[in-house]
């Protein structure tokens, strides 16, 4: 049960906070709990949008498991803006010091930098202020047009809606692609990818559609890749027939549901073989009966590694 703490600065923006913190608390509802803390340099905190919101003064006691977020704020340029005190500055690069990852959305990133924790890494903002970032901070290496970056437990993003991509991204690397993937479906977001790379799972690539029916069968399939899952079984998950569900699974995702349980057996057996298993003892631990047919589809699926 690790705790997220967002550090709200003067003029942040709502969906900034809002987006990051819908992703975390929904989470929850599968099983995965976040507790929410808001801390800011004074207890009330204004908005852009003109909402005031109230934050604690004083921080909760933090593990390296926790994640500490800064939202961005509405201003034309960097200098000048997005005011911490520098105890809070010094807080945010503490807790990486001490093994925890740190985050930020839009001009937060700006506040990294305060806080010395760009140099040396690969960052991103957004694109109105990429240029900005850059001139601030030579020692950081900024990635433009991109939704996030994470570089050694420091993980920047675009800006606005990005936030919810990196929220979901940090899901999926604390709790795999599938619960990221049912909090996407929740929030009625697509889980998109990072920009210019390709998602890490199978799970994910294939959530960026809106059919109900379809994301049942995946939730299906996603938990029990590794059984025999009969396609009447599936059409019965959905609701519709045999011929109905190959075809709508197939216009929302690009595969049959046979294919895309193989993409997830083999990619699984990817990570195992990675890991030091052998063909033969990956296959069967992904639901193969031998290894010929995990070799005859690792020549066929292209796999992200």
């Amino acid at each position: 049960m690790s705790r997220v703490v967002f550090v709200l600065v003067p003029g942040l923006h709502l969906l900034d906070l809002a987006g990051p913190a819908q992703v975390f608390s929904t989470a929850a509802d599968a099983g995965h709990d976040h507790p929410l803390f808001y801390v800011a340099d004074r207890s009330d905190v204004a908005t852009h949008q003109g909402v005031r919101l109230h934050a604690e003064t004083g921080w909760p006691e933090l593990t390296p498991d926790d994640l500490v977020v800064v939202p961005g704020w509405r201003s034309p340029q960097l200098a000048g803006s997005g005011h911490l005190e520098r105890r809070t500055l010094d807080r945010i690069a503490a807790h990486h010091a001490a093994g925890g990852t740190v985050a930020s959305i839009c001009a937060g990133a700006d506040a990294l930098g305060r806080a010395g924790l760009l140099d040396g890494r690969r960052c991103t903002t957004h694109h109105d202020v990429q240029e900005e970032l850059t001139r601030r901070y030579p020692r950081a290496h900024v990635i433009p047009d991109v939704l996030y970056v994470e570089d050694d437990r420091v993980v920047t993003s675009a800006g606005i809606a990005s936030g919810i991509d990196l929220a979901l991204h940090l899901v999926a690397v604390r709790h795999g692609p599938a619960v990221a993937a049912r909090v996407a479906r929740q929030m009625v977001v697509y889980a998109r990818r990072n920009g210019h790379e390709q998602q890490s799972s199978a799970m994910l690539r294939h959530r960026a559609h809106l059919s109900d029916a379809v994301h049942r069968v995946q939730d299906r399939i996603d938990a029990s890749f590794t059984e025999q899952l009969p396609l009447a079984e599936l059409a019965a998950a959905a609701g519709v027939s045999e011929r109905t569900l190959t075809r709508r699974f197939e216009a929302a995702t690009g595969q049959t549901p046979l294919r895309y349980q193989q993409l997830l057996r083999v990619e699984r057996a990817e990570h195992l073989i990675g890991h030091g298993a052998t063909v033969e003892a990956a296959a069967r631990a992904v639901g193969f009966g031998d290894a010929r047919m995990l070799r005859r589809l690792r020549s066929r699926v292209p796999v992200t590694r």
